[in-house]
C-alpha cells in the first residue's frame, strides 16, 4: 500500500468520532441503532484512541516477522476488551478503572517507544489486562437496548483502530529510528498527564 491511499484510510476511519461523543446507556433511543454507537464509542476519548492506536503500532513493530504473530496483541485487547464491557454494562465498577486507562497509556507508549518486544503471551497478558478496563469504561455508557449489537460495534470499532495503528507502524514508524520513539514517547507522556491530574 503506497502513503498516499494510507491518509485518506485514516481519515475515514476517523470520521465516526465527529458524529457522537459520550452517550450514556439510553442514546439508542436518539441516536439510531445500537450496533453504530458501540461502533463509534471508542473513538470518544483520546485515552481511548490513544491506547488502540498504540496497541497496533506495537503488534506491528515488534512481530512483524511472523503474520501470526502480529494480530495476537489486538485480537486479545478486543476479546478482553468485550469481556469488559459485558462488566461494564452490568454495573461493575472498580475504582481504579480511570487510573488503569491512563496506565495503559503510559505502559503502551514506552513498548513503542523503547521498541520493548515481550514474550507474545506475557504480551498478550498485559494487553488483555489493560483491555478489561478499557471495556468496563466503555460498557457502562453503551445503550440498554440492543447490547449484543453495541458491544460488537464497540469490538469492531477497537480492532479498526488496532489497524490503524498497525498501518501508521507499517508505512510510517518503520522508516525512521526516531518515529517509534516519538510516537511512543507522546502517548506516555499523555499517560503520564492523566496519572498525575494534569489532563
Amino acid at each position: 500500500m503506497k502513503l498516499k491511499y494510507l491518509v485518506p484510510l485514516l481519515v475515514t476511519m476517523f470520521l465516526p468520532a465527529t458524529a457522537l461523543a459520550h452517550i450514556g446507556n439510553h442514546a439508542g433511543i436518539h441516536h439510531g441503532s445500537a450496533f453504530i454507537i458501540g461502533l463509534v464509542h471508542p473513538y470518544t476519548g483520546f485515552d481511548h484512541i490513544g491506547a488502540m492506536l498504540t496497541v497496533g503500532m506495537w503488534s506491528m513493530l515488534s512481530f512483524n516477522q511472523s503474520p501470526r504473530a502480529v494480530w495476537v496483541a489486538p485480537v486479545a485487547f478486543a476479546s478482553f476488551l468485550l469481556i469488559g464491557g459485558l462488566l461494564g454494562f452490568y454495573g461493575a465498577g472498580l475504582p481504579i478503572v480511570e487510573l488503569m486507562i491512563a496506565a495503559s497509556l503510559l505502559v503502551f507508549g514506552l513498548l513503542v517507544a523503547l521498541r520493548i518486544r515481550l514474550p507474545l503471551v506475557v504480551g498478550a497478558l498485559v494487553v488483555a489486562t489493560f483491555a478489561v478496563f478499557h471495556g468496563i469504561a466503555h460498557g457502562s455508557e453503551l445503550p440498554v437496548s440492543g447490547m449484543a449489537a453495541a458491544l460488537s460495534g464497540m469490538v469492531l470499532g477497537t480492532m479498526l483502530l488496532h489497524i490503524g495503528g498497525m498501518l501508521i507502524a507499517r508505512f510510517v514508524l518503520q522508516r525512521n529510528i526516531w518515529l517509534p520513539r516519538i510516537a511512543g514517547g507522546v502517548v506516555a507522556v499523555l499517560g503520564v498527564g492523566l496519572l498525575s491530574g494534569a489532563i
